[in-house]
């Protein structure tokens, strides 16, 4: 047989009902319609497979080989067209899908991924490293649905940048060194240190704070390495080598060996902000991602709300 073949699911459910009470009158009473009408319906539907698939008898109907495995794929048939509408509406609503997902030096990362699964469990996340700069340029193409991003310098005005984050920047230093155990220190006292700093292609802004801080305490700093994110950083002050300017929340991360002692003076004022970057018209996965980010569970705890939802530069 030649052509194309199509069914309706309602002609594929009565079919169904018939195998399944074995009786015509029986099924039509549960379709709620008469027995004429489905005997006809049923006939079509043999007609356009082209095959007999009920045996009828003075007992009622039962399936022929061909109908039982007609019957076993027409299931399989309702049950796909039942899940393609039921995704659908769940990729609609936000709920299921892929989100591709930036980040740079991002301390909340494991714990973003936990509470996103557990809120949206049917969302995958695809998960892309780089510096600010190429991630938002990722993000404004299409590339990426979504940024966390540490304090990018400036981004395109077709972008939206939410504070979802902010942190207070203290001292690093080695475990073992004499400022270590102090309550709070003048950065003018690590004048004579080995710094590791940020690199200002990755981390512009802390890299800039970093800086300033040093030349407002009367000195620059005597730079002993780079690192391109925070782990990097905070592995110099680990082993020893250095000291830096650090978000406190790394003292979280599973690299021992650092002390964190706050500063005093204008530099006691120094924080670093994460931004969630995305485009004006998000995706529903990404909008709900961004609720989860944002809502009672945020694994970023409270954002400043002074710096709010803006779009354009950054300061």
């Amino acid at each position: 047989m030649t052509g194309d073949i199509s069914f309706s699911r309602r002609l594929l459910e009565q079919f169904l009902v018939v195998v399944q009470e074995q009786h015509f009158g029986c099924a039509a009473e549960l379709l709620g319609m008469s027995q004429p009408p489905l005997s006809q319906s049923i006939q079509r539907l043999e007609r356009t497979v082209g095959v007999r698939l009920l045996e009828r008898g003075s007992g009622g109907v039962r399936p022929t080989p061909a109908g039982a495995v007609f019957a076993e794929y027409a299931r399989r048939l309702l049950d796909l067209q039942t899940a393609a509408v039921t995704r659908a509406r769940r990729v609609a609503a936000g709920l299921d899908g892929e989100v591709r997902v930036g980040y740079v030096s991002l301390l909340y990362l494991p714990e973003l991924l936990r509470v996103g699964a557990e809120e949206l469990p049917g969302l995958r996340v695809h998960l892309l490293h780089g510096s600010s700069a190429a991630l938002a340029d990722q993000v404004r193409i299409g590339v990426l649905d979504l940024a966390f991003l540490r304090d990018p310098a400036r981004l395109a005005e077709d972008l939206v940048d939410t504070v979802v984050a902010t942190e207070r920047i203290s001292a690093a230093v080695p475990r073992g060194h004499p400022l270590a155990g102090a309550d709070a220190i003048d950065l003018v006292q690590l004048r004579e240190e080995d710094f590791v700093v940020p690199d200002p292609t990755v981390l512009p802004v802390l890299a800039e704070q970093l800086q300033l801080a040093c030349r407002q305490a009367g000195f620059a700093p005597r730079v002993a390495a780079v690192a391109d994110d925070l782990s990097g950083l905070s592995s110099y002050v680990a082993a020893g080598l250095c000291v830096s300017l650090l978000p406190e929340g790394l003292r979280d991360l599973p690299v021992g060996g650092v002390s964190f002692v706050p500063l005093t003076g204008p530099e006691g004022c120094l924080d670093t902000a994460v931004h969630a970057v995305h485009r004006p018209d998000p995706d529903a996965a990404v909008t709900r991602l961004l609720a989860v980010i944002t809502g009672p569970r945020s694994p970023f705890g409270a954002a400043d709300p002074a710096r709010g939802v803006t779009s354009g530069s950054v300061d």
